[in-house]
């Protein structure tokens, strides 16, 4: 069993103890930046902001007109795929490993030291 040590400031914290109490009422570490039903949109939103990814995308969007087409139109869409693929696969392992982290340190027991 590990133990998480809290050393509270007790000269301003004890006197406000009720308001902070209610305001930091669920108080828990949380430092992943994903949830379940914002990953696809906000990562896609986060990697077009890249110039690379949006050159790709560019090119992409090139490849669709027969005027301009220099190489099949799936052939163009390989390299972001494969891009913007693994990106997300490293960004979805690293978020759920500090969803993991933190779910460990919020069910950790707390000693809480007090004058």
């Amino acid at each position: 069993n590990k133990w998480r040590i809290v050393f509270p400031n007790n000269g301003r914290q004890w006197k406000d103890w009720k308001q902070a109490s209610a305001f930091y009422s669920g108080n828990r570490i949380q430092t992943t930046k994903y949830m379940w039903f914002t990953f696809l949109p906000q990562n896609l939103f986060e990697q077009f902001h890249r110039l690379g990814n949006l050159y790709f995308f560019f090119l992409v969007v090139l490849n669709w007109f027969p005027q301009v087409e220099v190489f099949h139109r799936e052939i163009a869409m390989l390299p972001l795929i494969v891009v913007l693929l693994a990106s997300m696969i490293k960004d979805a392992i690293e978020d759920y490993r500090k969803y993991r982290f933190d779910k460990s340190i919020n069910f950790s027991k707390t000693r809480v030291y007090d004058k």
